[in-house]
């Protein structure tokens, strides 16, 4: 089967011209016509013929000087009106004496129209006229032509007129059209003849206002994937340097436990190989988790209770919480349901809630609050640890950032994950104060995108 051409808009320009000189001529004949029958109902050329005959016949006295002027005259005119082939039919001359004797009939069977009418009957079938002088009577019956012969014949009078104007119409727009498309041909040739890995702006300037959304709009696509390219880059550099350190204390420490003689020096390497293994773990896990949350894709949202959830979780640091002697407290409601993504609304609570374990010396409190605050959901954690130095906030949520002043093991990618969770819920995260003065807290705040 042969496949359909492509639309282009020049193509479709031309076919709305058309489209446009049709609906043209089609109000053009309606104008005519209504025109041409208010005229002619008005006043028909019988009238004006009439008119003029009977005004010459005036003079004369003799009924059949009558009839022989007006035999000639119906011969002349029927003539005439043949040869132009416009109007159909003949016109019907009758003439009467003043005791209703016939003097002349163009027509023997001398139709109803013409006997019977009376000038402005408005007959149906024909337009009559009649004069009544002292000695004759004189009717002339002109027939009506049929509503389909009138918009033909209108209708290819207004043709001639409508392809002389056509191309006067086409050539320019058509013109105007082409040059209007060759930025968008310039355009298309500049970013076909780029290489693949160049998102470096267009640099074009389109002379035309309408092109000019279209090149910004381009220039902006390029440098969110610039900076999106960037920001992987130095992603994979992080994440390959965080991983190099571990994955070089898993090969010393296997060398030296494959080369120890002595047990006990067998038994540290293997617990810093354990410890350098588990390490490696939780930041690749860290990595696959901030790689999920940066997919493209919309999160997709369900009603879930969120209070049982947080607490579900603080059940399962309670172990640690207990072997570290700190107090781990939760206030939120029995049950507050909320719109969310559960694997990242999880990502949040795991992250911050380690974060605090991890730096809050033993013996220290840590408070988790939930609640509703309108038509936010505002999840808080605080503790009365070290706190966070002015100068090292700005950086918290960059990825691998780790704070000085602790010796407290970690990937820098907790908070980042937080940043990052909170962004694909539609909320935010901020750094907020402590428990007693100390410490530091960090509220979260998701928007009821459903709820």
């Amino acid at each position: 089967m042969r496949a359909w051409p492509r639309p282009t808009l020049v193509r479709r320009v031309l076919v709305a011209l058309g489209m446009a000189f049709f609906l043209v001529w089609c109000m053009l004949l309606a104008y005519e016509y209504v025109q041409l029958k208010r005229d002619t109902d008005r006043h028909a050329g019988v009238h004006t013929v009439g008119a003029a005959l009977s005004a010459a016949l005036l003079d004369l006295d003799d009924p059949r000087q009558v009839a022989s002027a007006v035999a000639t005259t119906a011969t002349w005119l029927n003539l005439v009106r043949r040869d132009a082939n416009i109007l159909p039919g003949d016109l019907v001359f009758t003439l009467w004496d003043r005791q209703g004797r016939l003097l002349y009939a163009s027509d023997a069977s001398d139709p109803p129209a013409a006997r019977q009418g009376h000038a402005g009957s408005g007959n149906a079938a024909f337009w009559i006229y009649r004069h009544d002088a002292a000695a004759w009577s004189l009717r002339i019956a002109e027939p009506k032509p049929a509503s389909t012969a009138t918009l033909g014949g209108l209708g290819m009078g207004l043709v001639p007129y409508l392809l002389i104007s056509l191309p006067c119409v086409v050539l320019p727009l058509w013109l105007a059209v082409r040059q209007g498309l060759r930025p968008l041909r310039l355009l298309a040739e500049r970013i076909g003849a780029r290489q693949r890995d160049d998102l470096s702006p267009i640099g074009m300037d389109p002379h035309y206002a309408e092109l000019r959304p279209l090149v910004a709009a381009f220039d902006e696509l390029l440098a969110r994937l610039r900076s999106k390219v960037q920001r992987e880059r130095a992603f994979i550099e992080d994440a390959a340097h965080e991983l190099r350190t571990p994955m070089a204390v898993i090969s010393t420490q296997a060398h030296v436990i494959a080369r120890a003689a002595d047990p006990a020096e067998r038994r540290q390497a293997q617990d810093h190989l354990n410890l350098a293994i588990a390490r490696a773990s939780h930041l690749t896990g860290q990595l696959l988790e901030l790689a999920t949350l940066d997919e493209m894709a919309p999160a997709t949202l369900e009603l879930v209770d969120v209070a049982g959830s947080v607490r579900q979780l603080l059940a399962q640091q309670m172990t640690l919480a207990l072997a570290r002697r700190m107090d781990l407290s939760l206030d939120a409601p029995d049950r507050l349901d909320w719109p969310v993504e559960l694997p990242a609304f999880h990502s949040i609570v795991i992250n911050l809630l380690e974060n605090s374990l991890r730096y809050v010396p033993p013996g220290g409190c840590v408070q988790v609050g939930l609640r509703r605050d309108g038509a936010d959901l505002v999840l808080w954690i605080a503790d009365d640890g070290p706190g966070i130095a002015p100068d090292q906030r700005p950086h918290l949520f960059e990825r691998f950032y780790r704070g000085r002043g602790h010796d407290a093991p970690g990937s820098g990618l907790g908070l980042a994950i937080v940043r990052q969770a909170c962004a694909r819920l539609r909320g935010d995260v901020r750094l907020v104060a402590g428990l007693g003065g100390k410490g530091c807290g960090f509220e979260v705040r998701l928007s009821a995108v459903m709820a």
